[in-house]
């Protein structure tokens, strides 16, 4: 891996770098995503059975499209039972720590004759994307489904792309029942996002869309937003890792690879204040390149966004750090939890050498549906929060609005919206 030294300079470059991996940065394919998208939108299941020959090559119609009993049956079959048993391990951490995510309603009725309050909803029915083909993610059906469940969302439904045999990959479906899918359609790309946000003769309209994909399904749910909520316009997986000398070069170059072999456009990049760890892990990156089964793209990764920076002081580690926002960060130096403390923007964040990130993509129980190219400044995990709509609740008698009523009538006087004014005067013009 390359190493440089941090300054001002090779922190900007590199953030103009990584930017460049921004699905807005993908133009090129929006013409495309807007003609899926709208030929789905006139013509309804005959442009999802159309694309879904052309794309996946497999033939797909009314009777075949929705997944069968018998087909979940066979894929409990195929499914190796320690996997099944892993999943449902995962399933509970996963649950039970999204459980602790739960809001409620809430009231404040004040003596004056005013009730206040809050009204906690869920969405009444989510559509969840999960990739296909060479993509087998199972883990993603979990993270996606359970953070629904938990906030009660009545009617889950899920679309994944088939093979050219019509079917779904086993271990989907397995992680689908188990979590408490509702019902599974076999269709992928921009053309299960538009079927879900506007519904066909098959596929219910649903009221949020969520899921990670390629660029065409990230360009196809920018698309739909506004006609449908959406999780997030996610990019390509990231990694950083802050360490200082103290860290193993041969776990911190392990945890790097971890997501450089999601994509050729993954980034990985540590952050140091010890040149020795920094050349020390570069060479442990070379060693375990050379045996992984996903070298190529892993090499192209770190060819286009793998960086490792030597920084003077801490301080500069963890403004870089804040300022490059990453999906996932490891903290791996002396004291872990008090630089924790000075990060301000990350998707998740690792906390210790045996904190590997990979524990948040499976097992741990917090949502590995994260912000990607720096929107961690301002977004968050996946969580039962999106899941769920709030209501403001407004309740005065008669004495509390009497009391307030030519505040309110002044206010709207001062917008000249003498209509607003007039709503309230009415009520005490017998007074007046």
């Amino acid at each position: 891996m390359r190493i440089l030294t941090l300054t001002p300079e090779t922190q900007s470059n590199i953030l103009e770098n990584l930017l460049k991996r921004s699905p807005n940065s993908y133009g090129e394919y929006e013409s495309r995503v807007t003609d899926i998208v709208n030929s789905v939108k006139e013509q309804r299941d005959a442009a999802v059975f159309e694309y879904t020959k052309k794309f996946d090559g497999a033939d797909i119609n009314a009777d075949n499209i929705l997944v069968t009993q018998q087909e979940i049956d066979e894929a409990y079959e195929k499914v190796d039972p320690k996997l099944l048993d892993v999943i449902r391990k995962a399933l509970v951490n996963i649950r039970s720590y999204h459980e602790k995510q739960r809001q409620t309603s809430w009231f404040d009725s004040q003596a004056s004759g005013i009730i206040l309050g809050q009204k906690v909803t869920a969405i009444e029915k989510v559509g969840v994307y999960v990739p296909g083909g060479k993509a087998v993610y199972p883990s993603s059906v979990l993270m996606n489904v359970l953070p629904a469940k938990v906030a009660g969302v009545d009617r889950i439904i899920m679309t994944s792309p088939p093979g050219r045999d019509g079917s779904i990959c086993a271990s989907t479906l397995v992680a689908a029942k188990e979590a408490g899918v509702d019902e599974i359609y076999k269709v992928g790309g921009a053309q299960a996002i538009a079927a879900m946000a506007f519904g066909t003769e098959s596929i219910p309209k649903v009221d949020k869309i969520v899921g990670p994909g390629n660029i065409y399904v990230a360009l196809a749910k920018k698309a739909v937003f506004g006609h449908v909520s959406i999780d997030s316009i996610a990019g390509p997986s990231e990694i950083l890792v802050l360490a200082d000398e103290t860290a193993n070069p041969r776990f911190v170059a392990a945890d790097l690879l971890s997501q450089a072999e999601h994509d050729e456009m993954a980034s990985a990049i540590l952050i140091t204040t010890s040149r020795t760890l920094a050349e020390q892990v570069s060479d442990e990156v070379d060693r375990f390149v050379a045996e992984l089964s996903r070298k190529e793209i892993i090499q192209k990764s770190l060819d286009n966004y793998g960086y490792i920076l030597v920084a003077e002081t801490l301080s500069d580690a963890v403004n870089t750090a804040n300022e490059i926002a990453s999906e996932h960060l490891e903290i791996v130096t002396k004291n872990p939890f008090e630089v924790m403390t000075k990060i301000r923007n990350a998707g998740a964040i690792f906390i210790g050498e045996y904190s590997s990130e990979p524990l948040g993509d499976y097992f741990a129980g917090p949502n590995h549906v994260l912000p990607t190219n720096g929107t961690a400044k301002f977004f968050s995990a996946l969580s039962v929060d999106d899941f769920i709509k709030k209501s403001s609740i407004i309740s005065y008698s008669k004495d509390a609005l009497e009391k307030v009523y030519k505040d309110v009538m002044q206010f709207a006087e001062c917008e000249q919206l003498t209509a607003h004014a007039n709503s309230v005067r009415v009520r005490f013009e017998d007074s007046e």
